[in-house]
């Protein structure tokens, strides 16, 4: 009988920054779950005011629909995704 073993190694990354003079890059690094939220926020109330939106005009559907699929062809041209 062969058993196999399975090591799981924990992978680890460490960020450095030359603070002050990085602070705006670090700013970034450390944000950004910050940005993911504002754009899951966007997202979300763009797809709450096309699904439960009542009497929206069809030109103001058709913008805010237009305004969500490019905020999600934006955020897929990065190689990210809202839902990760």
């Amino acid at each position: 009988m062969v058993i196999n073993k399975i090591n799981h190694h924990i992978m680890e990354a460490t960020l450095k920054y030359n603070l002050p003079d990085e602070q705006s890059d670090f700013n970034l690094a450390v944000n950004g779950f910050k940005w993911h939220l504002v754009a899951w926020d966007l997202d979300q109330y763009f797809r709450t005011r096309l699904k439960y939106e009542e009497g929206i005009s069809d030109q103001a559907y058709e913008a805010v629909e237009q305004a969500r699929d490019k905020l999600r062809d934006i955020i897929s041209e990065y190689g990210l995704s809202v839902n990760d």
